[in-house]
């Protein structure tokens, strides 16, 4: 099988963590075309469970959604952190003030993989001691615990609309179920 060939890389804008890049391939096919993509250095997701059946669930003010939305606890990767374990240690405290004893790589996953290299990987934590929530000053959120069937039945019915969250909560049942 022929391989893809970039046949030309150009970054078109970069703005914080993302940068646009544009790419002239060669198809295996071997047709010729332009693709852009959104590169991201990745994030980490992390579903804290205080209990077999209590998860821990923000509501986040998300300007681009116009309001708040469901999500699990998650960061970017970077730097100092950029292995995604770190980071999903540092955000589950930094965000909801719980610090886990215990985490479990549960997968990866590519929410946007027609435009995006963007990987998130998620985490199961357990053991969870209230410490203190230290956000970013631009973060505004809420803490919530919740009955892990009603978060799923919040997944099902579209209360929950956030990609990485679903499909966490989806991979965490999935392991508490212990399939």
């Amino acid at each position: 099988m022929k391989q893809v060939v970039v046949r030309n890389r150009q970054t078109v804008f970069k703005a914080g963590v993302f940068k646009l890049e544009t790419e002239e391939i060669t198809l295996e096919n071997g047709v010729d075309t332009h693709v852009h993509i959104l590169r991201h250095p990745g994030a980490a997701a992390i579903v804290p469970m205080l209990d077999a059946g209590t998860v821990v669930l923000i509501r986040q003010y998300r300007h681009a959604m116009g309001g708040f939305v469901w999500e699990v606890p998650a960061g970017t990767l970077d730097g100092a952190d950029a292995d995604p374990l770190a980071c999903a240690q540092r955000e589950l405290v930094e965000e909801t003030g719980y610090r886990g004893g215990h985490f479990e790589n549960l997968g990866v996953i590519a929410p946007s993989p027609g435009y995006s290299d963007e990987r998130i990987h998620i985490f199961l934590a357990s053991g969870l001691t209230l410490e203190r929530q230290n956000l970013d000053k631009d973060e505004v959120l809420h803490v919530h615990a919740k009955p892990f069937d009603e978060a799923m039945k919040m997944a099902g019915n579209g209360e929950i609309v956030d990609a990485k969250t679903i499909a966490a909560l989806f991979f965490a049942k999935r392991r508490l179920s212990g399939r």
